[in-house]
């Protein structure tokens, strides 16, 4: 008998169609898969909007001329595939014209880019009319608000579908410069071996915002940017940079690694974290007047495994910041001979957007009679190519099937949400800082003994 979770899925059933996931992300993908042959299945869209399977069709044109480029050969083939089903969730009717919509599917992949609230009356209609029953599941961040909502979350799931038919999105996974990070540690011979405690002194991930809440007022007030990044996007980079080397004999081996490296967090202390909020924020449509949700913060972690044992991992994100960039940098440690300042000492930059770039920060000698130095940095610049898939392009083809290593597994999830857990809610001082700047002065003093934060721009 053939491995049904390995063959791909022969529908996409997508709730929540006409909102602004699938209006910027969604079918703007699904067109480039139709331009590399990849779309050889029906799109069923589900929504509340009273609309027709035209309108559906004209939406998603609407969508791709404006966050992409219509291709018009590509677009066809998308129309012809996509249906529109109008329903309540709440009704079982809904489920029931699915049903009938599917057609000879059997192995549907349901893409729930609906509020969390609605998953668990989603879940049971599907099982009800049987559309559970070797079908896939997607859903979008956040996975819960906190590990118990995470847990009460996975075991809805879980209630009808296996793990291994759950595919948890971060799209973060999907950037091909975030995949870049592992396998440029792996694929270099001259770098594993200085890859430890006994080499590097400090690890720092920046990924800073030059735009504001952007009219997502409601929302922040309910996320913050531990909970909006930090939890997810950044956790999942400091495990590509820290975990041990993947074995190659079975599929999970990746997340395996990345799993053991998120448990070896040690959860955070709050004399560790500074958060911040940018003076104008409780002005926002949506904002409480007196907010204390965080829109910058700053923070220093620890791994508790051999290899990175005494080495600072330091976290900083923010909104109204100088620039939009993620950076990471990963410091050296200095030569015993040379009495150079901390911030001259070797490095690795890994540039992740918007351009992707790799660096190594040198020291060479500076002209003239005397033996100083001045720093050099050597760079590989990755172009864009056309061969680039955008993330979501990525993700969902691998969704459709059923490769779930750029996805987040439920004991990951978990395993992240117990780092985070001792500094939600606004259990720390909130300072407030100018948009424009780096944020708080606090947070360069949680960083100043070691060289203090490197700007992405």
């Amino acid at each position: 008998m053939t491995d049904s979770t390995q063959q791909p899925s022969d529908a996409l059933v997508f709730f929540g169609a006409t909102g602004d996931l699938a209006h910027k992300k969604i079918f703007p993908a699904l067109q480039a898969m139709a331009r590399r042959g990849k779309l050889n299945f029906r799109l069923v869209g589900i929504g509340r909007s009273r609309w027709t399977s035209e309108q559906f069709r004209a939406r998603a044109r609407d969508s791709i001329e404006k966050h992409s480029k219509i291709d018009e050969a590509a677009f066809a083939k998308l129309a012809s595939a996509m249906r529109y089903i109008d329903g309540d969730y709440n009704n079982a009717s809904t489920f029931q014209k699915l049903r009938e919509e599917l057609g000879p599917a059997k192995q549907p992949l349901h893409y729930l880019a609906i509020p969390p609230s609605a998953f668990s009356t989603v879940v049971n209609g599907l099982a009800q009319v049987g559309c559970t029953q070797q079908a896939r599941v997607v859903l979008e961040k956040p996975f819960g608000r906190d590990l118990a909502s995470a847990k009460e979350l996975n075991a809805t799931l879980h209630s009808a579908f296996d793990e291994s038919r759950i595919f948890r999105i971060d799209h973060y996974l999907g950037k091909s410069s975030v995949q870049n990070l592992a396998l440029f540690r792996f694929a270099n011979t001259f770098l594993e071996p200085i890859w430890n405690r006994n080499y590097v002194h400090s690890v720092q991930i920046t990924m800073a915002e030059k735009i504001g809440v952007e009219g997502r007022g409601k929302f922040y007030e309910e996320a913050g940017a531990i909970r909006d990044v930090v939890q997810n996007h950044m956790l999942q980079v400091v495990s590509l940079l820290a975990m041990e080397p993947p074995a190659h004999s079975y599929r999970e081996a990746m997340r395996d690694e990345q799993v053991k490296t998120l448990r070896s967090v040690r959860p955070l202390s709050p004399e560790h974290v500074v958060r911040g909020q940018f003076r104008g924020y409780r002005d926002e449509a949506g904002v409480a007047p007196d907010s204390h949700v965080e829109t910058f913060a700053a923070l220093r972690m620890h791994i508790d495994a051999w290899r990175w044992e005494g080495v600072p991992f330091y976290i900083r994100v923010g909104k109204c910041l100088p620039c939009s960039a993620t950076e990471v940098v990963v410091t050296l440690k200095r030569p015993p001979m040379l009495a150079l300042p901390a911030n001259e000492a070797n490095y690795y930059r890994f540039k992740l957007s918007p351009d992707v770039i790799i660096a190594l920060g040198a020291r060479i000698k500076k002209a003239g009679d005397d033996m100083s130095t001045e720093a050099l940095e050597l760079k590989l610049v990755q172009q864009p190519s056309a061969d680039d898939l955008d993330p979501y392009e990525r993700l969902l083809g691998d969704a459709m099937q059923g490769d779930p290593i750029l996805f987040a597994r439920q004991d990951g999830v978990e395993a992240a949400w117990s780092v985070v857990e001792p500094v939600l809610d606004c259990r720390t001082k909130l300072h407030e800082y100018e948009p424009g700047t780096w944020g708080p002065a606090e947070s360069d003093k949680l960083i100043d003994a070691d060289g203090g934060w490197h700007n992405p721009c």
